[in-house]
């Protein structure tokens, strides 16, 4: 088997991390291979076996064109700035070119030790490779920009985390893994000209329309910031909470990375909080848009020398552009949660009732998916709030039809349920990978309606509901 790998990121030097090989599986064998997400990439892996496969994506096999890299990165975890991250148990392969001709990371997870492992061993138990591989894939289905999932493969080793767990290798595929934290390492050590390598590999890669720009570093930001903010909204839209949303999680491609904590909501909490070490709800459900904001800000920060700016000038340029952010991120919200309710041209009146409507779940401790979902069966219900959905339905010019088709577009028949992903996690440790194998299928139709998943969509019993969350790594 062959991949025509490219290794641009890593030719940009030693200062952006560290060549070394991943640590050999010693017993690789494969779970799941996404051939679809392959063919896209351009690998043909239709005459490789299921061992060749395992070798190649735990580590143990090394391809011809590959020169396998961890990457150098600082990061403010949880608000605290932190000068060196970097990759402490993941080893980019190298890069590909796609169908599409962009270029795609492929990116090994728990492939072993590298100089940024600080104490760790460089590892990843099973449950977080499950875990990522669903979450991952169901939220590009769900149509939300995210990293993807190529190969899961145990490693025939032992992790040892709270219990002693099976090992395993997720194979992270990314439009790149350069993050926030990237530019926050060049800047912490004051190194511009590195920094400005970074920055225009960044454009070439991501925004290559900037290219010629007068305002080219400028611009650049401005384009990262809105694909950000409009990817919190979706999460959103979809009750979805990062739980984790460090500067070193926040990529600069505008897709979701890093699932450790993350969580879909069953009952609606507008203060909802998963992850079992964000104590003071920094992470929060609601708190997602200003968080996204203030990484901006950081990056912000890190692009200041690159400006020709005094701290004075680049602070009046960059105040009434956060203020324009603010207000796009409330216009994009406002729109993906409008869509929810079937409105296709909202305006700032209707945050009331968007706002009215949220609220009515949560007083009443209703689901957040099928609530929406189930919104045009409860158009004619004699409740208030339903009333109002219908009345503001009925002032556009669209059809009810065109309305209730809007809903079913945005508001997914299933989602990846806490609960089940635990329940997943837990056979796949025992070596049984059948419900884990079945919702990976399911999430590939997430707005189609289909009776074989209907269990799919039911919320948590009392004793199946999962209040936290953990890394897990």
């Amino acid at each position: 088997m062959k991949i025509e790998f490219s290794n641009t990121y890593s030719d940009l030097g030693s200062n952006f991390g560290q060549s070394i090989e991943p640590s050999s599986a010693v017993d690789p064998e494969l779970i799941l291979f996404n051939h679809d997400l392959a063919s896209f990439l351009g690998i043909d892996s239709s005459s490789a076996s299921e061992n060749e496969l395992a070798g190649i994506f735990s580590g143990k096999t090394i391809l011809e064109k590959s020169r396998p890299f961890a990457m150098a990165y600082a990061g403010h975890q949880f608000g605290h700035f932190v000068p060196q991250l970097g990759d402490g148990r993941a080893i980019l392969l190298g890069e590909v070119e796609a169908s599409n001709r962009k270029y795609y990371d492929l990116q090994l997870k728990g492939a072993g030790q590298t100089a940024f492992s600080r104490r760790g061993d460089g590892r990843s138990s099973l449950g977080p490779v499950i875990r990522e591989y669903i979450v991952s894939e169901a939220m590009h289905a769900l149509g939300v920009p995210s990293t993807r999932a190529l190969a899961a493969v145990t490693t025939g080793e032992t992790v040892y985390r709270e219990d002693a767990l099976p090992g395993g290798i997720l194979t992270r595929v990314a439009s790149s893994h350069i993050r926030v934290g990237t530019f926050e390492y060049f800047a912490y050590r004051k190194d511009e000209e590195e920094l400005k390598v970074l920055v225009d590999y960044a454009i070439k890669r991501h925004h290559p329309d900037l290219s010629n720009e007068d305002e080219k570093y400028f611009e650049f930001f401005k384009a990262v910031a809105r694909r950000k903010l409009k990817l919190v909204a979706k999460w959103m839209g979809l009750g979805f909470i990062h739980g984790v949303m460090n500067t070193d999680n926040t990529t600069i491609s505008g897709e979701t990375i890093d699932f450790g904590p993350c969580a879909f909501m069953d009952i609606f909490s507008h203060d909802k909080v998963f992850s079992s070490i964000d104590h003071q709800g920094r992470y929060s459900y609601h708190n997602q848009g200003s968080i996204a904001l203030w990484n901006l800000s950081c990056l912000a920060s890190c692009l200041v020398p690159l400006l020709g700016l005094s701290q004075t000038e680049a602070q009046k340029k960059f105040e009434p552009e956060f203020e324009t952010l603010t207000a796009f991120f409330k216009d994009a919200w406002r729109d993906v949660m409008a869509k929810k309710m079937g409105i296709f041209t909202a305006t700032s009146k209707d945050n009331k009732l968007i706002n009215e409507f949220l609220k009515y779940l949560e007083e009443n401790k209703m689901d957040f998916t099928n609530s929406f979902r189930e919104l045009p069966k409860r158009l004619n219900d004699s409740e208030g709030i339903y009333k109002q959905v219908k009345k503001r339905l009925e002032e556009q010019a669209e059809t009810f039809e065109e309305a209730i088709s809007l809903m079913d577009s945005v508001n997914p028949y299933i989602i990846p349920r806490n609960h089940l992903v635990e329940r997943s996690i837990d056979l796949s440790i025992k070596e049984d990978y059948s419900l884990f194998k079945r919702m990976v299928e399911a999430f590939k139709e997430p707005y189609k309606e289909n009776q074989n998943h209907l269990d799919l969509t039911l919320p948590p019993k009392p004793d199946e509901i999962v209040y936290q969350t953990f890394c897990g790594t």
